[in-house]
């Protein structure tokens, strides 16, 4: 039996109780370079996203136990950084996007989906009646590019001590994550979060025209080097949601619009 997504409807707010309540959510990502997946944001990539009116919070890097694990990619052991996130408490949800995610719509509503869950999409790998395609992952398997939590420093300490005596898989903080929220997961549907793949996959569970969250994760899919020659990336679907992201990257009418207001708080 497919399993159950949590509906994410929209719903009438008023603007003086979305007012009160906006100070107290955010959407994070982690940062760690000036190219995919390496160390250190140059101080010019940080201007820059000052000036988009980003707030900026440094943060130590964690890392799992030493072993002799192959992770899937190398990058993926600077991951597990990203656990830092549940120490922003000043927020009481927060909606994680990595940062080769591209919004397209709205999704704020997502914050007010009932407090207690972990929240994410399913990763494209593990569907259809919960047969496992790649690796033997739980059938309720979720992609860690994209997720609803709840900062909170004791799930943060929890994190860090079952960190330290789970060895590390191939799919890194994902993985861990899977694990560790295994019982209080639950799916939202893959508009939230459409992993490329899912287009040569499962392209049957797909309307795209629904979609609110791209995922650029696929080989040769980043859309600042994209070439179209990899393999999958010549789809007119694929060169459609390239050209989509580079048209909001260039559209300067989204910059971030700074007022007396913001520069005085």
């Amino acid at each position: 039996m497919a399993p159950d997504l949590v509906s994410a409807a929209t719903k009438p707010t008023t603007g003086q109780a979305k007012a009160a309540s906006l100070s107290s959510r955010a959407n994070v990502t982690f940062l760690a370079g000036n190219g995919d997946y390496v160390k250190d944001v140059p101080e010019e990539h940080r201007r820059i996203l000052v000036s988009q009116g980003c707030i900026i919070r440094e943060i130590e890097p964690v890392y799992p136990p030493d072993n002799q694990t192959q992770f899937a990619m190398a990058y993926y052991v600077i991951n597990y950084s990203k656990l830092r996130i549940w120490e922003l408490v000043e927020y009481n949800k927060m909606i994680y996007l990595d940062g080769d995610i591209q919004v397209f719509d709205n999704i704020d509503h997502l914050f007010d989906m009932p407090s207690g869950y972990f929240y994410a999409v399913m990763d494209c790998f593990v569907r259809k009646l919960g047969v496992i395609a790649r690796t033997a992952k739980p059938p309720l398997y979720f992609n860690a590019g994209m997720f609803v939590n709840e900062p909170s420093l004791s799930i943060y300490d929890d994190l860090l001590e079952t960190l330290k005596v789970t060895s590390p898989t191939s799919f890194a903080e994902q993985d861990f994550l899977n694990m560790f929220f295994r019982d209080i997961y639950r799916p939202i549907p893959s508009i939230y979060n459409l992993v490329l793949a899912m287009l040569w996959r499962h392209l049957e569970n797909i309307e795209l025209d629904k979609v609110k969250v791209v995922h650029y994760c696929a080989a040769g899919s980043k859309p600042r080097r994209f070439t179209g020659k990899e393999e999958n990336m010549e789809r007119e679907d694929i060169k459609m949601l390239v050209k989509e992201w580079c048209d909001i990257y260039n559209d300067e009418s989204l910059d971030y619009q700074w007022t007396n207001a913001t520069i005085e708080g």
